[in-house]
């Protein structure tokens, strides 16, 4: 498992009973989560100071719980990135800390490359990746269905100071985006997607992650550059596993362009113990 344990904003304090108490840089907050089956916490004092919690409704959806009074949002830092944080309506918070492992990778393999790298970032979301392929130097175009989350990620890139590099913000549907950038035969060197589950586009369109994910990468393939870099898929979509991804990845780049995929989790650490908080899958294809 490769583990996010470089952060210094964010902290996994404990975790029990089916929800963990956070550290966002100084708010304390308490949120979901399933993978948390056990019932005992291992440092119930700690759960004495929280900000807020957000508990989850037995007709769906939740809301949030607040035992203090907490900014609207507030900055986090990651080594040189900064990102906007707040609560959501649907428990989150606009950032994955866990990401980080997958930033780190992606900003050593573009600073390595020594040359131009055109970016697309599909399913972009509030722009972590974008921010940090940014930061490595590479031009980068962020994709997303949501014209909030592309605000979002226009703030992040602004308050990582990085607003003068070359970036393309897009609203729209992925798979129309990804159709229309073939006809205009548009390539990139680096794709990176984090699709959803089950989501809807701009235009209605259903995305269910089970039966378009392999077409998806297929489409995508075909706006890869003759010496692409890397193909990263992230999914949080339950009862995956990452060889899935991997044999994806597998079957529609390496069998085109050679390379090497490889594949695994992505986790938390919680701090001053030995347990780990899984959070999600990984599938990446690079050039050797």
């Amino acid at each position: 498992m490769n583990i996010a344990n470089s952060w210094k904003d964010y902290e996994l304090l404990d975790m029990a009973n089916g929800e963990k108490l956070e550290r966002w840089k100084d708010i304390i907050l308490v949120r979901p989560d399933p993978q948390i089956i056990w019932k005992n916490p291992s440092f119930p004092q700690k759960w004495k100071n929280v900000h807020a919690k957000y508990n989850r409704s037995n007709t769906g959806g939740g809301a949030w719980e607040y035992k203090k009074q907490i900014p609207k949002e507030w900055k986090m830092q990651y080594k040189n990135l900064t990102f906007h944080v707040k609560p959501m309506g649907f428990k989150h918070t606009g950032l994955f800390p866990e990401q980080a492992v997958n930033w780190d990778w992606m900003i050593e393999k573009i600073k390595k490359a020594k040359r131009e790298i055109k970016v697309l970032n599909l399913f972009a979301y509030t722009g972590g990746a974008t921010v940090a392929c940014l930061s490595a130097g590479a031009s980068v175009c962020h994709v997303d269905s949501s014209k909030g989350m592309v605000a979002w990620a226009k703030e992040n890139v602004i308050a990582s100071g990085l607003e003068e590099k070359k970036v393309r913000y897009i609203v729209d549907d992925v798979v129309k985006f990804v159709s229309r950038e073939i006809r205009r035969e548009n390539k990139y060197d680096a794709i990176i997607m984090d699709p959803p589950s089950y989501g809807r586009g701009t235009n209605g369109e259903v995305w269910k992650f089970e039966e378009n994910i392999g077409d998806l990468v297929e489409l995508c393939t075909k706006v890869l550059s003759e010496n692409p870099l890397f193909f990263l898929v992230n999914s949080y979509t339950t009862g995956i596993s990452s060889v899935v991804l991997k044999n994806i990845l597998h079957l529609n780049v390496t069998k085109k362009y050679g390379g090497k995929v490889e594949d695994g989790e992505i986790g938390l650490p919680m701090t001053n113990s030995s347990l780990v908080l899984p959070c999600g899958i990984f599938g990446r294809w690079e050039r050797i």
